[in-house]
């Protein structure tokens, strides 16, 4: 654990040196889950662990979302859990933050009931944004008469308006300096008032049937939008269709299923390890076009594309051309559940795959 003293840069100021000194913390940083996370930060979905908590290594302490998954954060030392410094719902928390404090199990956790963390104060949790879209000519005010406002007294005073009228635009709270009177010598009467506020009922409907609600996407989808773009403006497109007699191929499939009961493979897997070995055999499509260059990767890694709740994310099936069937079917299915329980670990999405099947 580091001393207690660095987190003075970042807003506690222990008040003498043997407080400085006297204690042992861990700061708890937001990891690196994802390639992408020094651009979008992460997201703190939920805390496992309270203030005061006691945590053994290996305890779940957080779910934290990215770009790509919402993981689980281990703890990697004991202790107690000592500050939360930024709360559930919180996003864009940049890499290497400190998101909560450790301390040991024999120190004063109430030591740092002052601690705030400069650099994560500027951080806001995610919400719904109401926005009001202007009216296109809104030629009346209603509002409750101020008494205070002696000056539009003096105005409302010398307003020619008539008793009946005078009241109504009282009790509805009718500003009235915005009338102009039908009446003798211009007065206010009944009717203007009236005419007044139904004008005012129809544009308070309008302004709420044009009330939008803006809703913040998560990381992923964020990112998937951002992907999509990228893909469709930077690399060459073209399209070939054929058609397929897959006879044997299902022919296949039945005669391993029929043989395997507790391991059923699909067509999808089957088209794994015939891609695989269509890469093996023309290297040249296990490339890329970066910086300039051509690069040729030696591992051929499938990409399995998963349908979310909420985007897509594609998990690796890693150096598919060297396993059977059956292994890539198995594994398969498990990337599929971690994935769909927000449970996959970095090294089984991170990186490009050499090919996706959709």
């Amino acid at each position: 654990m580091q001393q207690f003293k660095v987190l003075k840069e970042y807003g506690y100021v222990p008040d003498t040196k043997e407080e400085c000194e006297e204690f042992n913390t861990e700061e708890i940083l937001m990891p690196v889950l994802s390639p992408t996370m020094s651009k979008t930060g992460g997201k703190i979905v939920k805390w496992y662990k309270k203030e005061q908590d006691k945590v053994e290594v290996g305890d779940i302490i957080a779910e934290i979302e990215t770009d790509k998954a919402i993981m689980e954060l281990e703890s990697v030392d004991r202790g107690v859990l000592a500050k939360i410094l930024v709360s559930e719902g919180v996003s864009g928390v940049p890499v290497n933050q400190p998101i909560a404090i450790m301390l040991e199990e024999e120190e004063d956790w109430n030591a740092l009931d002052n601690y705030v963390s400069a650099s994560v104060t500027n951080i806001k949790p995610e919400k719904e944004i109401e926005t009001n879209l202007p009216t296109s000519s809104q030629c009346l005010t209603l509002r409750p008469r101020k008494e205070e406002d002696t000056n539009k007294v003096v105005v409302e005073d010398r307003i020619k308006i008539s008793p009946l009228a005078k009241k109504i635009a009282q009790s509805e709270g009718v500003d009235i300096t915005h009338l102009k009177g039908t009446g003798p010598h211009g007065r206010i009467v009944k009717a203007d008032v009236l005419e007044l506020l139904d004008d005012s009922t129809q544009i308070e409907s309008r302004k709420k049937l044009s009330e939008d609600i803006i809703i913040e996407v998560s990381n992923m989808r964020r990112t998937i939008a951002e992907r999509l773009v990228e893909s469709k403006q930077n690399i060459p497109h073209f399209y070939l269709t054929v058609d397929c007699q897959v006879d044997n191929l299902i022919s296949l499939k039945n005669k391993i299923n029929s043989a395997n009961e507790n391991n059923k493979v699909t067509i999808n897997d089957l088209i794994i390890k015939a891609a695989a070995f269509s890469i093996k055999k023309f290297p040249d499509i296990n490339s890329s076009w970066i910086d300039n260059k051509i690069v040729r990767y030696s591992n051929i890694d499938i990409s399995v594309a998963v349908a979310l709740e909420d985007g897509l994310i594609t998990p690796i099936v890693k150096d598919a051309d060297k396993k059977g069937i059956l292994s890539i079917s198995r594994e398969v299915k498990t990337l599929v559940n971690r994935a769909k329980s927000g449970k996959l670990r970095p090294e089984e999405f991170q990186g490009k795959g050499s090919l996706s099947p959709t």
